[in-house]
């Protein structure tokens, strides 16, 4: 590391700060570029030394070396890749062109590297022996397999050609993947509606309509009104705006995203699949989806193909009969039910049925309230932890915040940071992110934050949640408890580094408290008049979760569909237009339904294009058969208890990836997960449901 940096970049080191937490306070963004550079060289360096180490390999001299390899690289990355989803600049954008590929690139020769393999490899052969096996610990086994496995499918077998072929591809694909991205990111800022006349978006609060002045304002509409989008096809407002032409242009809006001039992401998916496919069959497999899916619980593409048979048939049936019904409702109003209708009838046929008026109910959930006396509430009622407020430590950004998360019995567990509002420069959708993972190896603790995009209210107006925006704060602080609660001792283990079609797991069992009788009565009361909830209403929205099921399930598989059929080409298939290819797709899975586009479209489905989920959409549902299991497990066993919460924290959220994720599923619920328990809760009975 040269001199210069060591002076001035505030990567260089460790940060001082308690935890581990970046210095935002310092970090400017010519930072990252010294910091990417000296990191990857000082990594290579230290992959040297551990290829010129004379003695037989062995688990300490390769395997746990390799762990302490690249930390100022990953202190750069973890903090650049966050701002690059939640504050991107022109600037920051173009860092991420030029260093995206570098570091696949970096990654390749890693894994690539023919005798850094072969010493993992000598390791590896060792778990063939009994005896030699005998001397590692259980954590040790779990590292050596991870990294063989990672290092195998990374064309470490391959030779010298094949080598290269793979770099080629891998550089392609990672530049295409920053390019759909960057293109979805400024297609939906674009996209956003903006309206000059009040009388437009009769339907909404007052709150609502004062945000979105607000948005109009920042953004450079003053006087008029912005809507902007987030990541999925349906957009929130949907189901109240009054105007239909307003619900159409917003629907229309969201569903065209980067599908034509400049941000057109229509020839960026269709190539990155079709290289995809290559590379798949470089490697040996029938295509990316068989590529993927080795690596993941499920097994095999047929253990896939057959739990997505059994919803197919049941979601289309669910889907019919609610559409049948709102057609009903829509022409009462001289209406032909589109596609940009269908939320604004459902709500209304659910508050008919229900007398649940979802749009009422939002004073009752206000952000503050929902995470102080739910979120943490349930935490700390569940595992026994609690969060103080760091208001010396400073965020990334002015709405994020810094909590410090302790444990029951007063010990430090780590640093949890919320930044839950919406704004320009920041990614649609909701997630997670580590700064820091927990490793015993390097003594670091965790430092976790959660995404939102939550619309900011106006100056002095609380932020008011919609029910499913109360559910994505419950599902992503699973998430976060899933990071926070991590107790290994390999920073590859650590967290949420577990199979993909398992990581959304933990966090789907998380939204079970959104509705707990108790956390519910702790959160819902009315901002104005101090009113909890009243039971009705809590009763109400009980019978009323069914409702709307067919159209989530359909919107949902056929998002799931359009994954995998994109990621079971073969390396010959040549796409010529990516609409046309979605289209066949979705008339192939029986899952083609005009009222009811997919989740996402192909040229805004980030999750498969430009995140970790390509062939692996599938895995929400996957992991909902385990979450539904474990639901009925908690109230098998007494619901909210400590007892409970032990035995679901130190059997699987605190074992990462150091443990077989199905093996510490057994370990919770005394035996493999029971597809019923879904088919209940989403209402799929009958023949096709079992």
């Amino acid at each position: 590391m040269s001199e210069q940096l060591l002076r001035t970049n505030p990567f260089a080191q460790p940060s001082t700060l308690p935890f581990g937490l970046p210095l935002f306070a310092d970090i400017k963004a010519e930072h990252f570029a010294p910091a990417f550079e000296s990191g990857m060289a000082e990594q290579l360096d230290e992959i040297a030394a551990i290829v010129a180490d004379p003695a037989p390999a062995t688990v300490e001299n390769t395997v746990v070396a390799l762990e302490r390899t690249g930390q100022l690289l990953s202190r750069t990355a973890q903090a650049f890749f966050n701002l690059v989803s939640s504050c991107a600049t022109p600037e920051i954008r173009q860092i991420e062109s030029e260093f995206t590929p570098r570091l696949a690139a970096h990654s390749d020769q890693i894994r690539l590297n023919t005798a850094l393999f072969a010493r993992i490899d000598a390791v590896y052969e060792n778990l063939r022996d009994q005896d030699a096996a005998d001397r590692f610990t259980a954590e040790d086994r779990a590292l050596l397999t991870r990294y063989h496995l990672d290092f195998v499918l990374a064309g470490a077998h391959l030779d010298a050609a094949g080598h290269g072929r793979l770099r080629e591809l891998n550089q392609r694909i990672s530049r295409l993947s920053t390019t759909f991205q960057q293109n979805l990111h400024q297609a939906t800022e674009a996209a956003a509606l903006v309206v000059s006349d009040i009388a437009e978006l009769d339907g909404l609060s007052e709150p609502e309509i004062a945000a979105a002045a607000g948005e109009a304002l920042a953004r450079g509409h003053a006087g008029g009104y912005l809507i902007p989008l987030i990541l999925p096809t349906g957009q929130p407002l949907m189901s109240t705006l009054r105007n239909r032409q307003v619900r159409r242009r917003l629907h229309e809006a969201s569903i065209s995203r980067a599908s034509k001039g400049e941000y057109d992401n229509g020839p960026v998916a269709a190539e990155i699949a079709m290289l995809r496919a290559q590379r798949a069959r470089l490697l040996g497999f029938a295509n990316h989806a068989d590529a993927m899916v080795v690596d993941q619980t499920a097994g095999s593409s047929a253990a896939v193909d057959a739990m997505l048979a059994r919803l197919v048939g049941p979601a289309r049936a669910g889907a019919a009969a609610e559409a049948e019904v709102l057609v009903a409702l829509a022409a009462a109003d001289g209406v032909e039910l589109a596609p940009w209708d269908w939320a604004y009838y459902s709500e209304r046929e659910r508050a008919r049925r229900f007398a649940v008026d979802a749009a009422a109910l939002r004073p009752y959930f206000a952000l503050e309230k929902v995470l102080h006396d739910g979120v943490f509430f349930a935490a700390t009622q569940v595992y026994g932890v609690t969060f103080e407020l760091r208001s010396d430590l400073i965020g990334y950004h002015p709405d994020v915040r810094v909590w410090e998360v302790s444990d029951a019995d007063g010990s430090a567990i780590g640093l949890y940071l919320g930044d839950y509002f919406a704004r320009e420069g920041k990614r649609g959708g909701a997630w997670m992110n580590s700064f820091v993972d927990q490793s015993d190896l390097l003594d670091e603790k965790p430092v976790v934050v959660n995404n939102l995009n939550v619309t900011k209210p106006g100056v002095g107006s609380p932020a008011l949640l919609t029910l499913d925006e109360v559910e994505t704060l419950f599902h992503e602080f699973g998430h976060a408890l899933h990071g926070l609660f991590s107790d290994v001792r390999y920073p590859r283990l650590s967290g949420t580094s577990v199979p993909r079609d398992f990581v959304e797991f933990p966090s789907q069992v998380n939204e079970m408290w959104q509705r707990w009788p108790e956390v519910l009565a702790n959160y819902a009361v009315h901002i104005d008049t101090g009113e909890h909830l009243p039971s009705g209403t809590v009763d109400a929205l009980t019978a009323a979760e069914l409702w709307g099921q067919g159209f989530g399930n359909l919107e949902y598989l056929a998002a799931t569909m359009l994954d995998q059929a994109w990621h079971r080409i073969s390396a010959e298939t040549e796409i010529t237009d990516a609409a046309t290819f979605e289209s066949s797709a979705l008339q192939d899975a029986d899952l083609a339904m005009d009222l009811i586009p997919p989740r996402y479209r192909t040229t805004y489905f980030q999750h498969i294009f430009a995140g970790g989920y390509s062939a692996g959409y599938y895995s929400y549902i996957w992991s909902e058969v385990l979450d539904a299991d474990t639901v009925e497990w908690f109230r098998e066993n007494g619901g909210m208890t400590r007892a409970n919460g032990d035995i679901f924290r130190s059997r699987l959220l605190s074992v990462g990836g150091s443990v077989d994720s199905l093996a510490a599923f057994r370990a919770v619920r005394g035996r493999d997960a029971d597809l019923s328990a879904l088919l209940r809760r989403r209402g799929l009975k009958g023949p096709a449901g079992g």
